[in-house]
């Protein structure tokens, strides 16, 4: 029996509050966990069914999205969503900053990009023949 369910990206953040605080107030997620108590340096976010696990580990290392090292690899993260038209009116209505509004990419990807606070991509979208 294949028991596989989900993938969550590992993220190297700056700074945990700071990561999840845009996590939770701009894109809807919710924390699944964030520790330790008394000093947090890592968390899990989430929303539905992905998870991104978010971790802060010393301050001499700092996040390296992909678009940074390659300007083919623009993304940190694929997110799909049945209705990218839709997720991304949400996202407006809320005044999130897109790095690319919704379109259909090269690939005829439908979706949206959108910076996290470290600089990592999320690309929010399905492909246009589901």
């Amino acid at each position: 029996m294949i028991n596989l369910a989900y993938i969550s990206p590992f993220f190297i953040v700056a700074n945990v509050k700071t990561s999840v605080a845009f996590y939770i107030d701009k894109l809807g997620f919710e924390i699944r966990y964030i520790g330790p108590d008394d000093d947090p340096f890592w968390a899990i976010v989430g929303r539905d069914n992905i998870s991104i696990m978010l971790k802060a580990i010393i301050p001499d290392v700092k996040p390296v999205p992909n678009h940074t090292r390659h300007d083919w690899a623009p993304w940190d993260a694929y997110i799909s969503t049945r209705e990218p038209d839709s997720l991304f009116e949400e996202y407006r209505s809320k005044a999130v900053a897109f790095r690319k509004p919704i379109h259909d990419n090269s690939d005829d990807i439908r979706g949206f990009e959108i910076e996290d606070a470290d600089g990592y991509v999320l690309f929010f979208g399905r492909p246009n023949s589901n």
